[in-house]
Protein backbone atom coordinates (compact mmCIF):
# COMPACT_ATOMS: atom_id res chain seq x y z
CA UNK A 1 0.00 0.00 0.00
CA UNK A 2 1.18 3.17 -1.11
CA UNK A 3 1.87 5.79 1.80
CA UNK A 4 0.26 9.34 2.35
CA UNK A 5 2.38 11.99 0.89
CA UNK A 6 2.18 15.40 2.88
CA UNK A 7 3.64 19.18 2.09
CA UNK A 8 6.81 18.92 3.84
CA UNK A 9 5.93 22.10 5.25
CA UNK A 10 2.20 22.91 5.21
CA UNK A 11 1.02 19.03 5.78
CA UNK A 12 -1.89 19.31 3.11
CA UNK A 13 -2.05 16.16 1.60
CA UNK A 14 -0.99 15.95 -1.80
CA UNK A 15 -2.79 13.24 -4.16
CA UNK A 16 -1.70 10.22 -6.22
CA UNK A 17 -3.76 9.72 -9.63
CA UNK A 18 -5.55 7.39 -8.17
CA UNK A 19 -6.68 9.13 -5.20
CA UNK A 20 -7.87 12.24 -7.13
CA UNK A 21 -9.37 9.73 -9.34
CA UNK A 22 -11.58 7.76 -6.12
CA UNK A 23 -12.12 11.23 -4.05
CA UNK A 24 -13.93 12.93 -8.09
CA UNK A 25 -15.74 9.65 -8.14
CA UNK A 26 -17.14 10.14 -4.51
CA UNK A 27 -18.53 13.78 -5.67
CA UNK A 28 -22.27 13.33 -5.98
CA UNK A 29 -23.28 16.83 -7.30
CA UNK A 30 -22.11 17.08 -11.25
CA UNK A 31 -21.89 21.04 -10.22
CA UNK A 32 -19.09 20.28 -7.04
CA UNK A 33 -17.45 17.68 -9.51
CA UNK A 34 -16.77 20.65 -11.95
CA UNK A 35 -15.24 22.81 -8.62
CA UNK A 36 -12.86 20.39 -7.78
CA UNK A 37 -12.07 20.02 -11.17
CA UNK A 38 -11.13 23.55 -11.83
CA UNK A 39 -9.25 23.60 -8.88
CA UNK A 40 -7.01 20.90 -9.40
CA UNK A 41 -6.50 21.83 -13.53
CA UNK A 42 -5.75 25.18 -12.69
CA UNK A 43 -3.61 24.95 -9.36
CA UNK A 44 -5.16 28.12 -8.52
CA UNK A 45 -5.28 28.96 -5.28
CA UNK A 46 -9.14 28.76 -3.68
CA UNK A 47 -9.58 32.53 -3.40
CA UNK A 48 -8.67 33.15 -7.18
CA UNK A 49 -11.30 30.39 -8.21
CA UNK A 50 -13.74 32.34 -6.19
CA UNK A 51 -12.56 35.86 -7.65
CA UNK A 52 -12.49 34.66 -11.43
CA UNK A 53 -16.07 33.11 -10.67
CA UNK A 54 -17.24 36.81 -10.47
CA UNK A 55 -14.23 38.08 -13.14
CA UNK A 56 -15.05 35.57 -16.30
CA UNK A 57 -13.37 37.40 -18.76
CA UNK A 58 -9.63 36.54 -17.12
CA UNK A 59 -10.61 32.85 -18.81
CA UNK A 60 -9.06 33.13 -22.24
CA UNK A 61 -9.60 29.14 -23.10
CA UNK A 62 -6.11 27.65 -23.15
CA UNK A 63 -5.67 29.93 -19.86
CA UNK A 64 -6.62 32.58 -17.34
CA UNK A 65 -5.04 35.57 -16.95
CA UNK A 66 -5.22 35.99 -13.22
CA UNK A 67 -3.83 39.37 -11.26
CA UNK A 68 -1.98 38.95 -7.88
CA UNK A 69 -3.74 39.20 -4.98
CA UNK A 70 -1.31 39.00 -2.39
CA UNK A 71 0.49 41.39 -0.24
CA UNK A 72 4.03 39.97 -1.37
CA UNK A 73 3.33 38.90 -5.06
CA UNK A 74 5.86 37.06 -6.92
CA UNK A 75 4.33 38.29 -9.76
CA UNK A 76 1.70 41.16 -10.54
CA UNK A 77 -0.02 38.71 -12.63
CA UNK A 78 0.37 35.80 -14.27
CA UNK A 79 -1.19 33.42 -17.02
CA UNK A 80 -2.58 30.20 -16.04
CA UNK A 81 -1.48 27.07 -18.62
CA UNK A 82 -4.70 25.00 -19.12
CA UNK A 83 -4.39 21.64 -21.10
CA UNK A 84 -7.93 20.49 -22.34
CA UNK A 85 -9.26 19.01 -19.42
CA UNK A 86 -8.67 22.38 -17.66
CA UNK A 87 -10.01 24.48 -20.39
CA UNK A 88 -13.30 22.18 -20.33
CA UNK A 89 -13.41 22.01 -16.39
CA UNK A 90 -12.98 25.70 -16.56
CA UNK A 91 -16.15 26.39 -18.92
CA UNK A 92 -18.34 24.15 -17.24
CA UNK A 93 -17.49 25.83 -13.50
CA UNK A 94 -18.16 29.03 -15.02
CA UNK A 95 -21.59 28.32 -16.73
CA UNK A 96 -22.55 26.72 -12.81
CA UNK A 97 -25.06 28.61 -10.70
CA UNK A 98 -23.36 28.00 -7.90
CA UNK A 99 -20.30 29.56 -6.93
CA UNK A 100 -17.39 27.30 -4.45
CA UNK A 101 -19.15 27.23 -1.16
CA UNK A 102 -17.01 29.23 1.74
CA UNK A 103 -13.68 28.01 2.72
CA UNK A 104 -14.76 25.98 5.78
CA UNK A 105 -18.07 24.22 4.23
CA UNK A 106 -15.12 23.19 0.58
CA UNK A 107 -12.87 21.92 3.57
CA UNK A 108 -15.62 19.89 5.44
CA UNK A 109 -16.88 18.21 1.63
CA UNK A 110 -13.32 17.33 0.45
CA UNK A 111 -12.94 15.51 4.48
CA UNK A 112 -16.44 13.92 4.03
CA UNK A 113 -16.29 12.81 -0.02
CA UNK A 114 -12.43 11.61 0.77
CA UNK A 115 -13.94 9.05 3.99
CA UNK A 116 -16.53 8.37 1.34
CA UNK A 117 -14.49 7.01 -1.53
CA UNK A 118 -12.22 4.96 1.08
CA UNK A 119 -9.28 7.43 1.53
CA UNK A 120 -7.54 8.37 4.84
CA UNK A 121 -8.24 12.15 5.08
CA UNK A 122 -5.17 13.13 6.75
CA UNK A 123 -4.23 16.50 5.48
CA UNK A 124 -6.89 16.69 2.96
CA UNK A 125 -7.33 20.38 2.75
CA UNK A 126 -8.47 23.67 0.28
CA UNK A 127 -4.96 23.68 -0.34
CA UNK A 128 -4.56 19.71 -1.37
CA UNK A 129 -5.85 20.30 -5.00
CA UNK A 130 -3.30 23.43 -5.94
CA UNK A 131 -0.39 21.12 -4.44
CA UNK A 132 -1.24 18.23 -6.29
CA UNK A 133 -1.50 20.14 -9.23
CA UNK A 134 2.13 21.26 -9.09
CA UNK A 135 3.70 18.46 -7.43
CA UNK A 136 2.58 16.09 -10.27
CA UNK A 137 3.48 18.97 -13.20
CA UNK A 138 6.73 19.33 -12.12
CA UNK A 139 6.64 15.03 -11.49
CA UNK A 140 5.93 14.99 -15.26
CA UNK A 141 7.80 17.78 -16.63
CA UNK A 142 10.89 18.45 -14.89
CA UNK A 143 12.18 19.86 -17.51
CA UNK A 144 9.87 22.29 -17.50
CA UNK A 145 10.35 24.05 -13.85
CA UNK A 146 10.40 27.38 -15.51
CA UNK A 147 7.24 27.35 -17.02
CA UNK A 148 5.05 25.68 -14.26
CA UNK A 149 6.50 28.01 -11.06
CA UNK A 150 5.46 30.76 -13.50
CA UNK A 151 1.96 29.50 -14.00
CA UNK A 152 1.41 28.86 -10.34
CA UNK A 153 2.79 32.11 -8.97
CA UNK A 154 6.00 30.60 -7.36
CA UNK A 155 9.50 31.54 -8.51
CA UNK A 156 12.06 28.53 -8.99
CA UNK A 157 13.05 28.44 -5.03
CA UNK A 158 9.74 27.14 -4.37
CA UNK A 159 9.35 25.06 -6.46
CA UNK A 160 12.71 22.93 -6.60
CA UNK A 161 12.09 23.08 -2.44
CA UNK A 162 9.03 21.43 -1.89
CA UNK A 163 8.01 20.10 -5.46
CA UNK A 164 10.73 18.49 -6.82
CA UNK A 165 11.09 15.41 -4.87
CA UNK A 166 7.85 14.37 -3.89
CA UNK A 167 8.19 10.45 -3.70
CA UNK A 168 5.59 9.48 -6.63
CA UNK A 169 6.11 6.02 -7.88
CA UNK A 170 6.16 5.24 -11.27
CA UNK A 171 2.93 3.73 -11.80
CA UNK A 172 1.83 7.50 -10.24
CA UNK A 173 3.60 9.35 -13.14
CA UNK A 174 2.52 7.06 -15.61
CA UNK A 175 -1.22 7.99 -14.13
CA UNK A 176 -0.58 11.47 -13.70
CA UNK A 177 -0.26 11.85 -17.80
CA UNK A 178 -4.19 10.94 -17.81
CA UNK A 179 -4.41 14.29 -15.78
CA UNK A 180 -1.36 16.16 -17.28
CA UNK A 181 -1.32 15.70 -20.70
CA UNK A 182 -1.46 18.57 -22.99
CA UNK A 183 -0.33 21.02 -20.39
CA UNK A 184 2.77 22.04 -22.61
Amino acid sequence: MDHIILHPISKTRILRPKEFKALIEAVPKVDHKDMLETLLFTGARYTEIQKLFKNKGWFHGNSIQMPSFKKKAVYESRYIRLNKQGERAVQHFLSNKRQLPAYPGWDKNLKRWAIEAGLDPTGISVKTTRKTWESWLVARFPQSLDLIYLSQGHNRMTALKFYLMIPFTQFDKMDMGEYTDGWL
